[in-house]
């Protein structure tokens, strides 16, 4: 099991993530160690892009009110409503880590896996920030202390991608080259496991490119066709780039309430309610998942309604004005999490990258002609079947966790070619079924955002635009991006005025398409 293990943040460490500034030696501890290392740099690096900004429940909760699977009741949320504000690129900042992890490197396997994680952590958080706001600092992005460029110049979204998917090529070689390292609390250091994220991950980006497949710099479904033939790729959930937690204090479940003092008092609050968008698909399609997401409506129990029957589970649509999901919350006809991820330290690790995003990324590929030679239908079911699996392997057998539902051998290996769950009809609906089945599976995993930037990117599943309580401006419109960083307006005016000239005819709004989405 892939166990959190935290590091303590050591002087010399807030030294390097705070840009190298100079502490007097006056202020330094005594009583700890000055010496900064690889491993703790890999640490650092890796918990940034895992546990970072989901650490507490609140903050864990927002990428699923922007997706829809979940309304709020403390207030008005804005994600929950389609505000979308400025994002930042604190994120990058972190990179700086990067060059120091390299050189502290004591043999020729070693720099050669720290520097193959350092692509890859390239790769992932410019992907991350470009998907929110298009063209941003990519070349010079990290050259304030090597080259003193302090306000880099904007990179096109197109040179951003391109810099990706190269990171990831480099880091593909690179991890095939090198050693196991220290550091790495999701795989151990296995670079195997590493190359095999890496690869997978890369084909996510390269679909998120699935409009561009006529670019010949890109060279989207050549490059798509080689990955898929060439290289490892994720085996099964137990690859997922996952996170998993304990009882140790600050290093539970985020949405734990019961070890060492959680102060999760939210959870106790009852504001979640879930949505529509997740609990249908769910009932029509007899999926048993349901059980394990979702308590029943109290409502719904009081008036004789069996735990194990899915007309028990209610859920609210999510662009309801704020006031009726409030009356609705009162009321109690709706159903609320599951009591596993309220009592239990470690519910199920949360994963950012899914052996299950690859399957419904192979699948979506395959339907669109990009890939042969192994069914869509295949590469669907193991999405769906290693979903299931994940799940029931981190819920413990009691009732109360899956409502005398329990998902057997035989139900999950039989679910997906059941009537209305294997994939049929047109292209269109074909890929509507399988990013349905990736948005059920990525109920409360998956990257931040992903869900969100899917539908974005397809239309599916279907949100319902409601433009009384939508928060965006025209209320007619769901947004697309975020705005840019007060930072970069502030410090570095003159790249990101001229990066939205050259966009969005000079106006930062949300409502502007990408390079990307054209």
């Amino acid at each position: 099991m892939k166990i959190l293990k935290y590091i303590l943040l050591l002087p010399a460490m807030v030294m390097m993530l705070g840009g190298c500034q100079k502490y007097d030696v006056l202020n330094t501890n005594p009583d700890a160690t000055t010496q900064v290392n690889s491993a703790m740099l890999a640490t650092t690096l890796i918990l940034n892009i895992t546990r970072t900004g989901i650490s507490t429940q609140k903050s864990f909760m927002q990428p699923f009110l922007l997706g829809k699977y979940v309304t709020w009741g403390e207030g008005q949320e804005n994600f929950q409503f389609n505000k979308l504000n400025k994002t930042d690129f604190d994120g990058v900042r972190v990179l700086r880590n990067i060059k120091p992890m390299v050189n502290y490197a004591t043999t020729d396997g070693l720099k050669k896996s720290y520097q193959a994680l350092g692509h890859f952590m390239n790769a992932w958080q410019f992907f991350m920030n470009t998907m929110q706001v298009g063209d941003m600092p990519y070349t010079d992005a990290v050259k304030g202390e090597s080259d003193h460029i302090l306000q880099p110049k904007y990179d096109t979204q197109k040179t951003v991608f391109l810099g990706i998917l190269n990171e990831l090529d480099q880091a593909n070689q690179l991890f095939a080259d090198g050693t196991d390292f220290a550091g790495d609390p999701i795989y151990a250091g296995k670079v195997d496991n590493w190359r095999r994220l890496t690869n997978s991950f890369e084909l996510h980006v390269l679909l998120n490119l699935y409009k561009k497949t006529g670019d010949v710099d890109l060279k989207v479904i050549e490059r798509f066709k080689d990955i898929v033939a060439n290289r490892p790729l994720m085996r099964d959930y137990k690859d997922n780039f996952a996170l998993a937690y304990n009882a140790t204090a600050g290093q539970n479940y985020p949405w734990s309430d019961v070890p060492a003092g959680s102060g999760n008092s939210f959870v106790k609050s009852n504001y979640t309610m879930l949505s529509n968008n997740l609990l249908d698909p769910l009932k029509s399609l007899k999926d048993r998942r349901l059980f394990y997401f979702a308590k029943p409506s109290p409502v719904k129990i009081a008036a004789g309604v069996d735990q194990s029957d899915y007309n028990a589970y209610v859920g609210v649509e999510p662009s309801d004005a704020f006031t009726a999901l409030q009356t609705i919350r009162v009321n109690k006809n709706y159903s609320d999490l599951n009591n596993r991820y309220v009592q239990l330290v470690n519910a199920e690790p949360v994963s950012v990258f899914s052996y299950w995003d690859l399957q419904f990324a192979l699948s979506e590929a395959t339907v669109r002609g990009w890939i042969s030679g192994t069914s869509a239908q295949s590469y669907y079911a193991a999405g769906i079947i290693n979903s299931m699996k994940f799940i029931v392997a981190n819920t413990p057998d009691l009732v109360d966790y899956h409502h005398n539902m329990k998902m057997d051998d035989a139900y999950i290996n039989a679910f997906p070619s059941s009537a209305g769950v294997a994939l049929s009809g047109t292209t269109e609906q074909q890929i509507s079924q399988i990013l349905t089945e990736k948005y059920v599976s990525n109920f409360l995993q998956g990257s931040k955002f992903i869900s969100w930037f899917e539908n974005r990117r397809t239309g599916y599943p279907v949100f319902k635009l409601n433009p009384q309580s939508n928060l965006n401006i025209p209320s007619s419109n769901f947004p697309v991006r975020w705005l840019y960083p007060d930072a970069e307006l502030n410090y570095n005016s003159v790249n990101v005025s001229a990066a939205i000239a050259s966009q969005y005819s000079g106006s930062d709004d949300t409502n502007q398409l990408m390079w990307l989405l054209k």
